[in-house]
């Protein structure tokens, strides 16, 4: 369905701007109307990582007026394979300050705001309220979840896209015209169910696919042409190179946005996401060991079975000295318990601790009650232990 526009036009476009943005005034139906509503229009970008970089890039070429970028991390050089806003000299650089550069550079018109803070239950209220609309660029079903309750309350539009492998997905939430995101997902999956892409990877140009099918949306929105996502999912097979769409209808019964709405302000996402079971958390609050530990025991010559809960490829780019491969799968499934030896104490790792406490409490309700796991898995190896060894 076609929506009116979300902003006002400015009162005019430069000379400078007229020709810049040429080829958007030649298109009927964007012209000096839909470039003059671009140029006055506030848009946040939640990150500026794999969705976020992308979506900044067009959103600056696009011509909108103000640019916000939230994000605290820093640039790391596993970032540089799909975030393309950031270049080599920007390793160790804050993202929201390399992000921001590079805005200016692509658009010196355009206003850019740094946010340099984690967004949380306390600020994003504030934050938003500054903006028109949202681009959700983040990467965690906690953020995801208090984005959509932050717009909801405050009668935001957001754009939303996910990217995982060679999946991706998109939509615009916008609880006045449509569905919200608790309409699509109204609970998380449960701890540790999908990978982050941390965890699972991701095709570097699949955030480009879908960053700027974002900004497609974010133009339309703010222009009031087209058709946008509103109750509609894109899904995106990289493999197959298939798009399609499904309905989303708004649920009556949704707690945010709903008929009889319960959730009236912003929750506790951590709580309510859960990024471990209570089990594990139980079973790592009670077995966990640092790697400088774990390497004293190597050193010693104790007599442990070290697990390496991670998958295959993920050992292939790097592993612990002397860990042996049981990827976490054949622990949920019950077939890696028959073969664990009775008389060693079972150390347990994955990348950075979250895998291998899921396993840990699998392993505690099977018996093996001396395991342990090793807190920050492999990473906190290399850190403390080998920095020679190469991090991913």
């Amino acid at each position: 369905m076609s929506l009116p526009p979300l902003v006002e036009p400015a009162a005019e476009l430069t000379v400078e701007e007229v020709r810049r943005y040429s080829r958007h005034l030649i298109i009927p139906d964007v012209g000096m109307a839909g470039q003059k509503r671009l140029k006055n229009a506030k848009v946040l970008c939640v990150g500026a990582g794999g969705l976020g970089a992308p979506a900044l890039l067009y959103l600056a070429a696009a011509g909108v007026g103000t640019l916000g970028i939230v994000d605290f991390d820093i640039v790391d050089e596993s970032n540089l394979q799909r975030q393309v806003i950031h270049g080599q000299s920007d390793i160790g650089r804050l993202k929201a300050e390399s992000a921001a550069a590079t805005v200016r550079e692509v658009n010196p018109l355009v206003n850019v705001v740094i946010h340099n803070v984690a967004l949380t239950t306390d600020n994003v209220m504030d934050i938003f309220s500054g903006y028109d609309l949202i681009v959700d660029g983040t990467d965690n079903f906690a953020t995801r979840y208090m984005v959509n309750d932050a717009a909801v309350l405050l009668g935001k539009p957001y754009v939303w896209g996910s990217i995982y492998r060679f999946d991706g997905q998109a939509s615009v939430f916008w609880a006045e015209n449509g569905p919200c995101y608790r309409c699509l997902y109204p609970e998380p999956p449960p701890p540790g169910m999908v990978p982050s892409c941390a965890e699972g990877g991701v095709l570097g140009v699949l955030c480009a696919a879908i960053g700027s099918i974002q900004v497609n949306e974010a133009i339309k929105v703010i222009t009031g042409i087209g058709e946008p996502l509103v109750g509609r999912l894109m899904i995106y097979d990289a493999l197959e190179m298939k798009y399609r769409d499904v309905r989303v209808r708004k649920d009556p019964e949704c707690p945010l946005c709903g008929k009889n709405p319960t959730i009236t302000e912003l929750i506790d996402y951590e709580a309510f996401c859960g990024t471990l079971s209570e089990e594990a958390q139980q079973a790592a609050a009670e077995s966990t060991i640092t790697a400088a530990e774990l390497k004293a025991m190597l050193d010693g010559g104790e007599d442990i079975h070290l697990i390496d809960v991670r998958e295959p490829n993920e050992y292939e780019i790097v592993s612990i000295p002397g860990a042996v491969l049981i990827p976490k799968g054949e622990f949920l499934n019950g077939s890696a318990l028959e073969g664990l030896p009775q008389d060693k104490k079972i150390v347990l790792h994955c990348k950075s601790g979250a895998r291998s406490a899921e396993v840990l409490a699998v392993l505690k309700n099977a018996g093996f009650s001396d395991a342990v796991h090793v807190g920050g898995g492999v990473l906190s190896w290399i850190k403390t232990v080998d920095p020679t060894l190469p991090t991913y």
